[in-house]
């Protein structure tokens, strides 16, 4: 039996000196059951030695059904992280640069528009880095951005 010294069940307790009781690699990572601990309240009697009961067993995969929801691919994490901050940042771009060519028909002073473009600018570094990876830089950077682009707002 593979684990911990302590992790065998004493004959005394499980009610069987045949039966091997129920050790880690008989569960899924994680699973517990509780007939098998030690100090568990109960008795485990005969035909029952290390067998988890089907009400509260996990499915066929080892895994409870909202651990299979809850698990994810790092891969999959860090592509759809990619595509947020290229999206995010090109919009910020995008709106940006509408913000500042609004700013440019008026008789405004020549700042207002200055900033709007400048934090479009800084959105498009945004976009590129966060399409490389780089997603918490382009985070910081998309707040930046946006930062200026309020400051050309408040100098309206």
């Amino acid at each position: 039996m593979s684990g911990r010294a302590d992790s065998e069940t004493h004959p005394g307790i499980s009610g069987a000196d045949d039966v091997e009781a129920a050790g880690p690699e008989d569960h899924a990572e994680g699973y517990v059951d509780a007939d098998a601990g030690v100090g568990g309240g109960g008795t485990v009697g005969e035909g029952d030695a290390g067998a988890p009961d089907d009400a509260g067993a996990p499915d066929d995969a080892g895994a409870p059904d909202d651990a299979e929801d809850e698990w994810e691919d790092p891969a999959e994490v860090a592509r759809r992280a990619r595509w947020t901050a290229a999206g995010a940042g090109a919009l910020l771009t995008l709106a940006g640069l509408a913000a500042s060519l609004l700013r440019l028909t008026r008789a405004a002073s020549a700042l207002v528009p200055a900033a709007y473009a400048a934090g479009a600018a800084v959105c498009a570094v945004a976009a590129l880095i966060g399409s490389r990876g780089r997603t918490r830089r382009a985070l910081w950077l998309l707040i930046a951005g946006t930062m200026v682009m309020a400051l050309g707002d408040q100098l309206d």
